[in-house]
């Protein structure tokens, strides 16, 4: 999936009556990831030596020069089929 097919994903999934537009949620998942000009908040904590948690997706790290995702245990089980 990539940066657009991510931003109609979410579009999909925010069905309330109030649902911001593809712009807006494109403008959220730059924020978070960043592009090429500028970085994005998760890339900046990682530089700043953090460690980012999103509670049953996992956390961002940077271990020993090299940055990773580790997976939470819900993200985990849901992706192997575990949970549905």
């Amino acid at each position: 999936m990539d940066r657009s097919g991510l931003i109609e994903a979410v579009t999909r999934k925010m069905t309330d009556g109030d649902t911001p537009s593809s712009e807006q949620i494109g403008r959220v998942v730059d924020a978070l990831f960043g592009t090429v000009e500028e970085a994005g908040a998760i890339a900046e904590a990682l530089k700043a030596g953090e460690t980012v948690t999103l509670l049953g997706f996992g956390s961002f790290h940077d271990e020993d020069g090299t940055t990773g995702l580790r997976p939470g245990k819900a993200l985990d089980e849901f992706v192997h089929g575990r949970v549905g």
